[in-house]
This record gives C-alpha cells, sequence and structure tokens, in this order.
C-alpha cells in the first residue's frame, strides 16, 4: 500500500500524532510506503523517526502551493490518504488529487469529500471530542491497523544531541542534573504563566531539590527568558536566549536529557512526556481533556475557574486570574509529588 497522511500543524498535536503514526506504519510493514504531507517545520518535530518515507511540504500563505501538492500527491499515486487534521482544506486537497481512499473526521462540511467518514460522539446536539491521541488512533484504526498503546514517542538525531553538547558545555552544564522551564508557546499570552513566579519557582528547585535550572525558549520567547533568568539572579539559572540559533531539536535534546519539565500547555509539553521526563503541566485558557497524554508521568494543573477553559488567546475579562492565581506553592508542590512518584516507580 502507498498511504499519504496529512499531518497536524501545531507541534503538540504533532506529537499526539506519533501513537497513530507508529500504528499507520506497522499496518504498511515494510514493504508499504507513507508519504507525510506537512509544514515544514514538521519534519523537525519528527526527525530520528523512521515512520515516514517521503514528505511533500505545504505551506498554505505560499502562492500555488496548494496546487503544488495536488500535483505531487498525483505523482505520488497513493492508495489512499488519512487526514489527521480536521480542516476542510485538507480533505479538498486531497479529493482535488483524486486519491481512492480518503479517510478523515465528517466536519467542517467537508463529509462529502470523504469515503470513510469518522464522527466524533455526541452529548445531545453537542460534539463531545475525544482526546486527541485517541481520536488520532481512531484514524488508524479504521484505515485496518491494529490497536496501538497510546505512547508517545520521539527521538533526536546525532545533530540535535550534538549541538546540545555544546550548548550544555557552554552552561556548565556537564554532569549535572537539569529540570527544565518551558515558559511560553505560539498561542499567545493567556498560557503564559508569569515570569516572576518561575523565577521563584527555580530557586525553591535549586535549594530543595539541588537541580540546576534551563529556561528554555523559541525565537519569540528570548526576553520571558532573559527576564526569568534575571529575577532568579542564580549562577544554576540560564537560559538558551542567548543562542543564536534555537531549532526544534536544540529543545527536544535539552528536554531528553533533564530530569524535571515544567511547562505551560504548550508543544514542548509533549516532548517531555515522549522522552519518559517527570512532567508537571499549567493550564489555563486550555482544558486538560482535549489533549489529555494518557501518562503517569504527566501531572497536570489547573485552578479549575468557573471561567475555565475559555481557549482564547488574550484573558477576554482582562485579570487572567487562571495564570497569575497560580501559585508558586502549588506547582512545587506537584513537582515534589510527581518525582516522588517517579523515585517509587524507578525502585
Amino acid at each position: 500500500m502507498r498511504l499519504g497522511v496529512f499531518l497536524p500543524n501545531w507541534i503538540g498535536d504533532v506529537v499526539m500524532a506519533t501513537p497513530a503514526l507508529r500504528a499507520l506504519r506497522k499496518t504498511l510493514g515494510t514493504d508499504g510506503t507513507m508519504v507525510g504531507v506537512m509544514r515544514p517545520y514538521v519534519a523537525e518535530v519528527l526527525a530520528g523517526n523512521s515512520w515516514i518515507d517521503q514528505a511533500i511540504f505545504y505551506e498554505k500563505k505560499k502562492r500555488g502551493s496548494a496546487g503544488q501538492v495536488v500535483q505531487e500527491l498525483r505523482d505520488a499515486r497513493l492508495d489512499a490518504v488519512v487526514l489527521l487534521p480536521n480542516s476542510f482544506n485538507t480533505a479538498w486537497l486531497a479529493w482535488r488529487a483524486g486519491i481512492p481512499r480518503r479517510i478523515g473526521y465528517s466536519r467542517d462540511a467537508r463529509g462529502w469529500m470523504l469515503t470513510t467518514k469518522l464522527f466524533d460522539p455526541r452529548t445531545g446536539r453537542r460534539r463531545a471530542a475525544l482526546p486527541q491521541i485517541d481520536s488520532y488512533l481512531n484514524l488508524a484504526y479504521a484505515l485496518g491497523s491494529e490497536w496501538e498503546t497510546r505512547q508517545l514517542e520521539l527521538s533526536t538525531t546525532a545533530e540535535d544531541e550534538s549541538l546540545t553538547d555544546a550548548v550544555w558545555q557552554r552552561l556548565g552544564f556537564e554532569g549535572k542534573q537539569v529540570a527544565v522551564f518551558n515558559s511560553g508557546g505560539a498561542f499567545g499570552a493567556a498560557k503564559d504563566w508569569p515570569a516572576e513566579h518561575f523565577a521563584k519557582l527555580a530557586k525553591r528547585i535549586l535549594l530543595e531539590l539541588g537541580l540546576h535550572v534551563l529556561i528554555n525558549c523559541g525565537p519569540k520567547e528570548r526576553d520571558t527568558a532573559r527576564e526569568i533568568v534575571r529575577q532568579a539572579n542564580d549562577l544554576r539559572v540560564l537560559s538558551l536566549a542567548e543562542e543564536s540559533q534555537l531549532p526544534i531539536g536544540l529543545t527536544k535534546a535539552c528536554i531528553r536529557r533533564s530530569q524535571l519539565l515544567v511547562t505551560t500547555d504548550s508543544g514542548p509539553r509533549f516532548f517531555g512526556v515522549a522522552f519518559g521526563v517527570p512532567t508537571v503541566s499549567l493550564f489555563g485558557p486550555t482544558g486538560i481533556y482535549a489533549t489529555r497524554t494518557h501518562s503517569e508521568l504527566e501531572t497536570s494543573l489547573s485552578l479549575n475557574l468557573d471561567c475555565q477553559p475559555c481557549m482564547e488567546r488574550t484573558c477576554p475579562l482582562g485579570h487572567h486570574r487562571c495564570m497569575q492565581d497560580l501559585t508558586v506553592e502549588q506547582v512545587f508542590k506537584k513537582i515534589e509529588h510527581r518525582l516522588t512518584k517517579k523515585r517509587i516507580s524507578a525502585a
């Protein structure tokens, strides 16, 4: 079989799709071919894994990109395609390419373009979507895949590890145990935990747990990372903000070799779970259920205010209490509990 797979756009969603990709790869076997249709940065997330044989890159805002993707899909002579995103556009591209079997969820008026339609469970008239990992796995099962675990899975490349070795040496982390903080994400400011909270948490982790602290950041989060380091005011709290390049592979490798990840609900959160790192995830405007990882290594923390989850990029009420009122003490207790469970499990 020659199978196409349209991959999600959000980094966290890509990681949540890895159980489905693993299931599809097993179904194809060594003789089958999997063609991934993805944004270019998605390839960085999956680098090191061997599920996908060929990539078709798609940039939605680039003029002529859609027509190019359709032609490449036709040239690939696919027998079937699995649409992990629920957008109208992905179904439209697959339909235009004339792929015989098109598997996806019937949403956003795209059902007529699908040959195998899946439907979300409903509560009365309302859609009650499954956790994203399960939703993706159901698409693999619709193709004929056998049962697969929900374990998230990522790998790093030799280049990722070499780059991180150099960073570890520059920061003086060689031979040290390190906690990684991930303070932001592409979604918007509403997910952010205050920099002063992260700084105070870093001090407690230094004093009470004896871990060094690394502040992870993307290109747009350098100033926040610098501010956390400034407020913590300790040579054992450092960041990636001064690195000239911040590829996704560097974040993956830094998290992979850490002993703890404290993160907002953003893409690197799933890196921690995939690499088996004890992870404490802080939730504000987003809900825990939709992106639950089913992992015993993750502890999720939310204040469960009446206004949560609002799913807005900035607080519509103007107070941002869902993250502002989440205290350092509450988070630290979850960290202690998470690390204690890890030690008991290891014993």
